[in-house]
């Protein structure tokens, strides 16, 4: 079952919901036929629920909206990327488990 604290986002709703937050901004760029983000789809909601005062988790589905991948690089999924104060901090490639996902975020943001 999805978190729901988990933001899912669009082209058009990117730079508010993202570039624009006052917490730092987990982004998961995911697809629909892409095993590896289903795999870590459940971690990604475990974060987000976990750490739902001091880090916002959103989704962006690169299928529906291209605009945003592209503007940011994305060739493959699962990408996760981190923005603080509307920059991009960090990039991680590929499904990780639930200790390399906490360990990613950690490293950038303690």
């Amino acid at each position: 079952m999805a978190s729901d604290k988990v933001t899912i986002v669009s082209d058009a709703s990117f730079d508010h919901e993202i570039l624009a937050s006052d917490l730092p901004v987990l982004v998961d760029f995911t697809a629909t036929w892409c095993g590896p983000c289903k795999r870590i789809a459940p971690l990604i909601d475990s974060l987000a629920d976990k750490r739902a005062a001091s880090l916002k988790v959103c989704k962006l589905d690169i299928d529906s909206n291209p605009r945003s991948p592209s503007k940011f690089g994305i060739r493959g999924v699962p990408t996760l990327m981190l923005f603080h104060g509307g920059k991009h901090i960090a990039t991680h490639v590929g499904a990780l488990n639930g200790a390399q996902l906490d360990d990613f975020v950690n490293q950038v943001l303690s």
